[in-house]
């Protein structure tokens, strides 16, 4: 029993990357070719670099015709190849290489990851769209669609954060896309990128704002329950 525990410990993990389990589909596999190639990953674990059709199919419910089409489907894929060498006492050799297939899993990944963050960034100027017509209760003028644009594609302003200019000019009572804007150049020039940013901002300066009331003035009930505004467009 513990000769067989110990057979059974030496054969290893096979550490799969879980990209590949997510994306085979996507790179034109099916789970046949998928399992062929976990084996021939395996094999080259354990030192064998060029395992026979014989080898792998013994281990898979197909042929050995099948397993040599599918080994050469995948060669023709671009997902795996056969490099030639030479051992150190001049031995020549064959071996599989599986870079190919790295390098078509990185590319992918990549291209999945910049369409969802294109997909994301679309959904985000439509919602930045929808939440200026929603506060200013109308449909934005091409003027005013000319300048949203700007402030992403030009100014490279998150939508967040334009947003929150949005908030401050409504809290303010200036809605208007000039006072926003002076409010996105005053963030910019003082470094301001995220959401935090511009509250800790707005925060310093509306602390700042009370009390220089204070010492210029005893202030009323009313005062002192006032929430001072930065008027942007003076600065």
């Amino acid at each position: 029993m513990k000769d067989h525990l110990l057979e059974w410990l030496k054969e290893g993990n096979l550490t799969i990357p879980g990209v590949l389990l997510s994306q085979y589909k996507d790179m034109g596999m099916d789970e046949k070719e998928l399992t062929l190639l976990l084996h021939v990953i395996h094999f080259i674990d354990k030192g064998n670099h060029f395992p026979t059709p014989i080898e792998i199919s013994s281990r898979m419910t197909i042929s050995v015709t099948e397993c040599t089409e599918i080994l050469r489907r995948l060669i023709q894929k671009g997902l795996m190849k056969i490099t030639e060498g030479y051992s150190s006492d001049g031995i020549r050799f064959e071996a599989y290489s599986l870079d190919p297939l790295w390098e078509r899993l990185v590319e992918n990944f990549y291209l999945k990851k910049k369409q969802q963050e294109q997909v994301t960034t679309e959904q985000q100027e439509t919602d930045l769209y929808t939440c200026f017509e929603q506060e200013f209760g109308r449909p934005l003028s091409p003027f005013e669609c000319e300048s949203l644009a700007m402030w992403m594609d030009d100014d490279h302003h998150d939508p967040i954060i334009i947003k929150a200019a949005l908030r401050e000019a409504v809290i303010s009572g200036k809605l208007n896309f000039r006072y926003i804007d002076r409010i996105l150049f005053e963030w910019k020039k003082n470094g301001i990128k995220t959401i935090e940013q511009a509250k800790s901002y707005g925060r310093k300066f509306r602390q700042s704002q009370t009390s220089q009331r204070g010492k210029q003035s005893e202030p009323s009930t009313t005062m002192s329950k006032s929430v001072p505004f930065y008027n942007w467009l003076e600065q």
